[in-house]
Order: structure tokens, then sequence, then C-alpha cells
């Protein structure tokens, strides 16, 4: 019933039928939203459940630090309780002699160690040891300890094993980055220059994506405008050409590659049989026969979205621009080239994000000194097990591919802005 019945009778009927028309609008968007979300519920499940939660889980691992806490749970709780301002007292020195005598029995002592070296190299000797220096009798721990190994009788030490008992650890992140906790100071610091290792990988990965994008871009780009400008059945046959890599194994074009491109390959003989080179060149284990099979196996990746783009862009345009007195090829610059960009930016984009995970090719066509970052994520996983490092890495890998996904997100807004206007 209406609270206001003199209100509805003066009101017009039209009015009154909108409002109940848009109310009863709004219900069936409603139940439409409803029927979408269920239909892409099983999809968005899926993708939670097999791609997200799987990622969380290893990134997560570059910050656990679970050694201490599951070996030794009641040297963990103290060293939380203590302040660090002193060396602790007798009972925390008996407590982790006890544990550590358990963890030698139980063969789980070498985790704790390993852990320990990460933070500084001489804590392995110093945790395998402890348990030799713990008396029989339990009592008077703190000066056994120190008597025979006085490093647990420095506040840096106990400071160090505070700091790798808590549950988080900056540790895997901050040595991605060539940096670590002082032991002494507490302070992070750079690692020295002998030891630096991940930057300068970082780096090289980031570089050697970068050419391989610009050769990409180079070579596609006229491939592309090329196949563009073919009559329909033409372009079909060609475009299945450049797809055909597609069809083949990586492994399989990787090898090849490495036959190409030996001392005694088809490439070095064609080139001397034609009196170009006199003696064979080193194109393979080294940074060119990387580039080489990299820009083989990208290469369509940055030329189907410039097909694609080309496609759509009318020939009337740069033929209106030589009729006004542009010559050709200010015209094609200053015309065409601005209508791809869109092309340029996805596929290049594209390449990179690609090239920066490399794994397979650099490790069998490159030298030492040619391995990316994706080759050390395998390195960690699968030879020396440090989740936290293969982790870490993975997430500089994430971070960059993130950035670069919001650079292309403004950059695609910012064109389509001036598209319109």
């Amino acid at each position: 019933m209406s609270q206001n019945p003199v209100l509805e009778s003066n009101m017009p009927p039209a009015l009154n039928g909108e409002l109940s028309l848009s109310q009863r609008l709004r219900r069936v968007d409603r139940a439409k939203t409803r029927r979408s979300l269920m239909l892409i519920a099983p999809l968005l499940i899926f993708v939670v459940v097999c791609f997200l939660f799987p990622i969380v889980s290893i990134l997560s691992k570059s910050v656990e630090n679970p050694e201490f806490h599951d070996t030794l749970p009641e040297t963990t709780a103290a060293l939380a309780q203590w302040s660090g301002n002193a060396l602790p007292d007798e009972s925390l020195y008996a407590t982790l002699g006890k544990e550590l005598k358990s963890a030698r029995e139980q063969g789980q002592i070498a985790a704790i160690a390993k852990r320990m070296s990460y933070e500084d190299p001489s804590f392995r000797r110093l945790i395998v040891t402890a348990p030799r220096l713990v008396p029989d009798s339990g009592s008077q721990v703190k000066e056994a300890m120190i008597a025979r190994q006085p490093l647990w009788g420095e506040l840096s030490t106990w400071q160090t094993l505070q700091r790798a008992a808590k549950p988080l650890t900056s540790y895997y992140l901050l040595s991605v980055f060539d940096r670590k906790v002082d032991v002494k100071t507490g302070e992070v610091v750079k690692i020295p220059a002998e030891q630096a290792l991940y930057v300068n990988v970082l780096l090289r990965t980031l570089w050697m994506a970068l050419v391989v994008t610009l050769l990409c871009v180079g070579i596609g780009y006229p491939l592309a405008y090329w196949l563009a400008k073919q009559p329909s059945n033409r372009a079909n046959l060609l475009m299945i050409l450049v797809l055909l890599p597609f069809w083949t194994s990586l492994i399989v074009r990787t090898a090849s590659w490495i036959v190409l491109l030996q001392s005694g390959g088809l490439i070095n003989r064609a080139l001397m049989a034609v009196g170009l080179i006199d003696h064979p060149l080193t194109l393979v284990f080294n940074r060119i026969g990387v580039f080489i099979s990299m820009t083989h196996i990208l290469l369509p990746f940055i030329v189907l979205p410039l097909y694609a783009v080309m496609k759509g862009i009318s020939p009337t345009y740069v033929r209106a621009a030589i009729s006004l007195g542009a010559h050709p090829f200010l015209a094609f610059w200053r015309v065409y080239v601005p209508q791809t960009y869109a092309g340029i930016a996805a596929g290049a984009l594209l390449v990179f994000m690609m090239a920066i995970g490399y794994y397979v090719t650099p490790a069998l066509l490159g030298g030492p000194d040619d391995q990316m970052v994706s080759y050390f994520v395998a390195f960690f996983t699968n030879s020396t097990m440090n989740w936290g490092m293969a982790a870490a890495l993975g997430s500089q890998l994430l971070i960059i591919v993130m950035l670069l996904y919001v650079v292309y997100v403004r950059v695609t807004r910012t064109s389509a802005e001036s598209a319109a206007h």
C-alpha cells in the first residue's frame, strides 16, 4: 500500500509506468549478470586453482623461512622472546644445544646448517659442531660452548640466529639483487664484487631479450608488410610458412640450429663455398647462435599482430599523401607507419616477455656467459632444491612482465585516444 495515495494519484501514469519498467529492467540485468557469472564460474575456478594458486604458492617460498621453525621450535620461541641486546642466558644455550643434538640424531641438522650458511659460510661449521660442544650433563652449556667455540660468545652470532628463526626472511629477495644483511652490523650491504652475480644476470637477460625483440621487429615488419600486400589466397599460403615453426618442437628447432651453425654446418660451408669467408665462423655455443635461434623461434609472434593490423589499413591513405606531393618514403613513414604502432607494441611486448623467460635455447646454444635468469631458476629448482632462490628469481621476471603490461595498457590507451580525436 502506498504511503502517499494523494501523490500517487497525481503522478502521471506514464511516469509511474516508467519507474516500474526501469525496476524490471534492472532485475533482468541482474539476472543476466548472475547467469553470466555462473557460465564463467568453471573457467574462473580452473584459472584460480590451476594458475593463480600455484604461482602464489611458489612465489611465497621467496619469503618463507621454515627451517628453524620446523626443526628447532623451542629455540625459535625462545629467540622470539630474547631482547637481542645482550648474550642469552643459560636456558637458551641449553635449549639450543638440546634441540641441535636431537636434530643431528634425526638427520635434520644439515638443513639448519645449510640455511645458516646463507647468512655466512662460517655458520655451517658452527651449527654442525655445536652438538659436540654441549656437555652430556646438560649443565653449564653456555660456558662450555663459548670456551670451545668463541663465536658462541659473540652477540652478532645470536642476532643472526634470531633473524634466521623468523617465519619470514628477506634473504632470498636481497640475494637476487646482490644484497645481504651484514652479520656484524645487521644492515643491508652489497655483496662483494667477486661474489655478485644476479644483477648482471638480470641485466644480461634484459639486454638479450631487447636485442631479440629489435631483430624480430626489424625482420618481421617488412615481412608482415609484404604479406599484407599479397592477394588473399597467396597471403594465406605464405602465412602457413610463417606458422610452420609452431608445428615443430622447440628442442628440435634449437638442435637443428646447432647442426646448421656448427663449424662444419651448412651455413659455414655455404659461406666458404661462395668465398665470403676463408675459415669457419664461430656461430654456436655463443651469443650469436642464441640471437639467431631465438629470433627465428619468436619471429611469428610479431608477424601475426603486425599482419592483422596492416590488413586493416586502407592503401588510399598513402596514395592520398603521395598525390598531395609527399615523397613515397615520407608518405609511408608519416602516414602508414603510425597506424601500425598498435601492432608493433603488441608484437614487441609479446616477444620481449617470452624472450626474458627463455631457458632451452640459451642453455643449448649459448656459453656460460649467455645464460639467462630462467637458467638459474631451473638450476635452483632441479639441482640444489633451493626453492627460495628459484622463487625470488621468478619474482623478478613476474614483476618485469607486470610492469611491461602496465606500460602496454597505457601506451595502447593513449594511442586509441589519439586516434579517436
